[in-house]
């Protein structure tokens, strides 16, 4: 996985043909902790989205871990041994396993994730740790979504 990563946005033109909006390595780096880093590649503020708005990005969506109105589009890696923040998102959170390992710790399991495996988040207390030896990358996606559970 090469990082930043690249991204292609597509969108209409005045006479409504398909064409590349964005097409640029993203360079909106968040860095909670040494060892780990994600890049927001798309967010909107509302479900469902306004596909003729044709604005990138809100900078204010960027360092969040989820939007309680939209969606956010985020490729994040952690280095073996680092750890995340045990969090709650107000969403439910689509995940993929690029690359590496990394275990999803709820409040009474620990599932070890691998290379192609996927994850529905549905606004569960959790953590995610690299336990392996390599880089874990994953890919998310954010939908906000409504719980009858407190969002910490």
């Amino acid at each position: 996985m090469n990082f930043p990563p690249r991204r292609v946005v597509t969108g209409h033109d005045a006479e409504g043909r398909a064409i590349v909006v964005h097409d640029e390595f993203v360079d909106n780096v968040t860095q909670r902790r040494p060892g780990h880093r994600s890049f927001v590649l798309w967010a909107t503020d509302q479900v469902p989205a306004d596909n003729d708005a044709i604005a990138d990005t809100d900078p204010g969506v960027i360092a969040t871990r989820s939007n309680a109105s939209g969606t956010i589009f985020r490729i994040a890696e952690y280095a073996p041994g680092v750890a995340s923040a045990r969090h709650q998102t107000d969403s439910v959170d689509y995940a993929v396993v690029l690359s590496g390992e990394i275990d999803m710790v709820l409040d009474d399991q620990v599932v070890r994730l691998r290379r192609g495996d996927t994850v529905v988040q549905r606004g569960t207390v959790h953590d995610w740790i690299n336990n392996g030896a390599e880089p874990c990358v994953i890919v998310f996606c954010l939908v906000a979504a409504r719980s009858r559970a407190g969002v910490s």
